[in-house]
């Protein structure tokens, strides 16, 4: 079969390789649909970030070249031998974190905030970008009857949308500010509309990527390029919104999130950088904002948490994964009609999906 595998900067190959079999607590599920995540892109433009390239990480053993994709959906084809909650047929998700059970954070059942936390896909492990995957069964979680399976594959990143307003404790009729509409923006703003947040702002310079944000229930969209977005939120919510989100990972954005929050407001950041952030603390102290990060979702033996809550709100249309999908393309398109339309600056994909099978 076929599976993508991650070398190093800009060296990502398609490669035939041969199956692995099937644990006794494990299943091997055929890939329906997997997602090109912002980490994904960033490993490949300016890395190895996460992959490891000369030490293997702890928890796969393994180095570069790893199999990629971490956010994917299919059906179950082979059950293990002590496998009792899954069958052959089943639409299934994968939960990718991996944790060691151990440590302070996962005895506390904080399995992502594991001290040696890895992603199948990044970390090592079967990644989807791949015709068929091996995994744990603590890592899949049934998809049911009332989502398709190829919208499973938005099953990930809604959770980390989910997780993040789940942080931020947004209340019912608050005011949201989202800075970054790419496809985890994109995830907040559905979130969050969820939630029952108020009047929602996005500042987000690609005028499809705002078009967007409107699709997913922004109010309001705003062009940094050519309009403050800080006096205007600021002025157009009393003097800061009560909650706001980076999604973008740049100094800009996280310095205008966190000034655009009012007094004593939260600005939780989902989003990793490239590089550091300088800013000035004065903002958090004199006004007493609190900045929350936010890492990925619930997992290890939590895996169904928050991923079972997204599969339900897909499932009764509060949330709808169409308007983040903006093209499907096969296997061997990965790098040119993927990773590489998605990092061109003039390009109006958000999410492209990936049909390894198709």
């Amino acid at each position: 079969m076929q599976a993508a595998h991650y070398y190093g900067q800009k060296d990502v190959r398609i490669e035939d390789i041969e199956t692995r079999a099937v644990g006794e607590t494990a299943v091997r599920i055929e890939v329906d649909a997997c997602g090109i995540c912002g980490s994904d892109l960033h490993e490949y433009a300016a890395g190895p970030i996460s992959v490891p390239s000369e030490t293997p990480h702890p928890l796969s053993q393994e180095t570069a070249p790893v199999r990629m994709g971490h956010e994917f959906s299919g059906t179950v084809t082979e059950v293990g031998t002590e496998v009792v909650d899954l069958e052959v047929g089943d639409a299934v998700v994968v939960n990718p974190v991996l944790s060691c059970g151990n440590c302070r954070y996962c005895r506390a059942g904080e399995y992502h905030t594991c001290e040696a936390v890895g992603f199948i896909g990044l970390s090592g492990g079967d990644g989807g970008f791949a015709e068929s995957v091996v995994v744990d069964t603590q890592h899949v979680v049934p998809l049911g009857d009332d989502v398709p399976i190829e919208h499973g594959a938005l099953v990930e990143p809604l959770s980390v949308g989910l997780h993040a307003v789940r942080r931020s404790e947004v209340q019912a009729g608050d005011s949201v500010a989202v800075f970054g509409s790419g496809p985890i923006g994109l995830a907040v703003i559905q979130c969050a509309r969820a939630a029952g947040a108020g009047r929602i702002y996005v500042s987000e310079p690609r005028q499809a990527r705002r078009e967007r944000a409107i699709a997913c229930g922004a109010n309001e969209v705003i062009d940094p390029s050519s309009t403050d977005a800080v006096e205007y939120v600021t002025t157009q919510t009393d003097g800061g919104a009560d909650v706001t989100f980076e999604v973008a990972g740049v100094e800009a954005s996280f310095n205008a999130a966190v000034q655009s929050t009012k007094r004593g407001g939260t600005a939780t950041v989902v989003s990793t950088s490239e590089a550091e952030i300088r800013t000035d603390v004065n903002q958090l102290v004199l006004g007493e904002r609190t900045v929350t990060g936010s890492l990925a979702y619930l997992a290890g033996p939590r895996s169904e948490e928050e991923f079972g809550r997204v599969i339900d709100m897909l499932a009764d249309g509060r949330l709808d994964p169409e308007p983040l999908v903006t093209d499907r393309i096969s296997l061997e398109a990965l790098v040119e009609d993927g990773f590489e339309q998605l990092l061109d600056p003039e390009s109006e994909h958000v999410k492209i999906l990936v049909k390894p099978n198709e």
